[in-house]
């Protein structure tokens, strides 16, 4: 368990960026199942090469950090919180796609608000494992089949019940396209005249109005309700 050896990491390194070079997806498996990972590391095939393993979310969270890894493949049930521990804490630096037997409404649309790139059971055929994985390697969002048609109808609802930026004043729709661009709270403050303290409090109040959890979701919110 744990991170793989020092060879295996430089063989990986040496590919590249998938989406750039073509090349292997280093991949992370964070599972408190030694088998499944096991299983797991032969159905990925060649164009996947497993970097690191953790038994649970505190653990994976370390060897993400140590490995740099293209994509993480994580269970959502396991000990020290579970995936959902593990994507608040690291989807901002690389996806992540549930790996689960659980195909419940609640677990699904929490690890999507948490930060998950991809939702997949572990019924998933092992070619369509790889195809969506793949897929999510390259920032593509990956669901079940069986799963797709919720995500899409809470999509609608959210669409429906939460007019773009409706409960912002017109600063906080001020910062909050600046932050949707990628700009710094001092780069912010800079173009608005403000401090970047009160342009994080602008930040965290927006956040709290959108009852959203973390800048990424900011972002992401930004952009699919075209505030940019």
């Amino acid at each position: 368990m744990g991170v793989n050896d020092e060879a295996g990491i430089e063989q990986a390194d040496d590919v590249g960026n998938p989406s750039q070079r073509g090349g292997s997806v280093k991949v992370v498996i964070a599972d408190d199942h030694a088998i499944w990972r096991s299983g797991l590391r032969a159905d990925l095939g060649e164009n996947f090469t497993v970097v690191g393993e953790a038994g649970d979310a505190a653990e994976a969270v370390d060897v993400i950090r140590q490995t740099d890894p293209d994509l993480v493949l994580s269970d959502l049930h396991m000990p020290e919180g579970g995936g959902i521990a593990l994507v608040k804490a690291v989807s901002e630096d690389v996806p992540v796609v549930m790996l689960t037997v659980s195909e419940a409404e609640s677990d699904l649309l929490d690890a999507v608000a948490a930060g998950a790139l991809g939702y997949l059971t572990k019924s998933t055929s092992p070619d369509e494992l790889r195809a969506q994985l793949w897929k999510a390697s390259k920032g593509e969002p990956v669901f079940s089949a069986s799963l797709a048609a919720l995500v899409l109808t809470e999509f609608r609802r959210l669409r429906k019940t939460d007019a773009p930026g409706e409960a912002l004043s017109e600063r906080e729709r001020e910062v909050l396209q600046y932050v949707a661009r990628g700009h710094t709270y001092k780069e912010i403050g800079e173009e608005l005249f403000i401090s970047p303290k009160t342009v994080e409090n602008h930040v965290r109040n927006i956040l709290k109005k959108l009852q959203l959890n973390r800048k990424q979701e900011l972002i992401r919110y930004a952009l699919d309700h075209g505030i940019e």
